[in-house]
């Protein structure tokens, strides 16, 4: 694979839990696009997946819910680098 995605929401609860990714994160090989997904409401929490380790993030919720989604992108890509 050339990507992989860790996917924070637990499918059957639908809790969401950061810790997933950084779990999970090193058994993903370097060579290889690491995704975190769901759970990417704030600027913090792109912080801490990007630290662990984050190539890319998956969001949805938190664009849907800003007024602003282009400013978002803008502010997550900026909190990501």
């Amino acid at each position: 694979a050339s990507l992989i995605g860790v996917n924070n929401r637990n499918l059957q609860t639908l809790d969401v839990d950061l810790a997933q990714f950084e779990r999970l994160v090193d058994l993903i090989p370097d060579d290889v696009v690491r995704v975190a997904e769901s759970g990417i409401l704030s600027l913090d929490d792109v912080r801490r997946v990007a630290r662990a380790g984050a190539d890319v993030i998956l969001v949805g919720e938190a664009l849907v819910k800003h007024g602003d989604p282009r400013r978002a992108v803008a502010d997550f890509i900026a909190a990501g680098s």
